[in-house]
């Protein structure tokens, strides 16, 4: 009887001392879990701001190499103060993100957000053979972070004109609502995705620019479309893709509506 209960309590004692390193472990892995997601955090926002800093470096140049034309000056000034304006409000939006604020929605004109994000790019997609096509009804509004979609759509947008080049295309931009959601479409006529590469597209550092057929390979940090979901996923909307190789893609940007 006695070794019973001996045996009984060594096993309590070595339950007890397995929870406590399991929960130890639990704890250990919780620290390097939020190290990993300022690393990833951290990677973002430097993919974004190259985004927006390359504009910024072409007006700058655009204003110095012509300092005689006033127009033109001013011109460049007021798109790098808006760049930079528009760099500020992101980095504060993506350090709430990382810090899990909660941030203010609000009703936006889809056509607006569009047409500054084209105003911030700084190239005419004309200039590299592709002809942009946008079909928004100037009504149409979207409940969300205003910054924070124009991120996604940045990054869409930037991945269509990458996928065409060096040969050009169509970038078709184009939305619709329903009574629960509204739903935007980004469409390019590019390169496509494999169908293998298709599951792990918005996965963390999974890039489909590395391989020598991409004209932007050795460019690409598999952060933007996984930031993409990110913030889609933080609306309560969802995100998917649709892609045939060689004949182009079309990204799919759900957002519900205010209830």
């Amino acid at each position: 009887m006695t070794s019973i209960i001996e045996k009984r309590v060594s096993l309590h004692k070595r339950l007890a001392d397995h929870e406590e390193q399991n929960s130890a472990l639990k704890s250990q892995i919780a620290q390097l879990q939020a190290l990993a997601n300022i690393g990833t955090i951290t990677n973002m926002i430097a993919h974004e701001m190259n985004n927006l800093l390359t504009p910024v470096g072409n007006y700058a140049t655009l204003a110095m190499k012509n300092p005689d034309d006033q127009v033109l000056v001013e011109k460049a000034l007021i798109r790098t103060a808006q760049s930079c304006e528009r760099a500020t409000k992101i980095m504060e939006s993506m350090l709430a993100m990382a810090d899990g604020k909660r941030q203010e929605k609000k009703n936006a004109h889809l056509i607006v957000l569009i047409e500054e994000i084209f105003m911030c790019l700084c190239r005419d997609f004309a200039k590299d053979g592709i002809t942009v096509k946008i079909q928004i009804p100037e009504e149409l509004t979207v409940w969300t972070v205003p910054v924070q979609i124009q991120q996604v759509l940045m990054n869409l947008i930037l991945n269509a004109r990458d996928a065409m080049l060096p040969r050009g295309g169509i970038l078709q931009i184009k939305a619709s609502e329903s009574n629960n959601s509204v739903k935007v479409e980004v469409t390019d006529t590019g390169c496509g995705i494999e169908s293998n590469d298709l599951e792990n597209i918005f996965e963390t550092f999974f890039t489909t620019k590395r391989d020598g057929s991409s004209p932007s390979r050795d460019s690409g940090s598999g952060l933007g479309l996984a930031f993409c979901k990110k913030i889609v996923d933080a609306h309560g909307g969802c995100i998917s893709v649709e892609s045939k190789p060689a004949e182009g893609s079309t990204f799919t940007v759900t957002l519900p509506k205010p209830q």
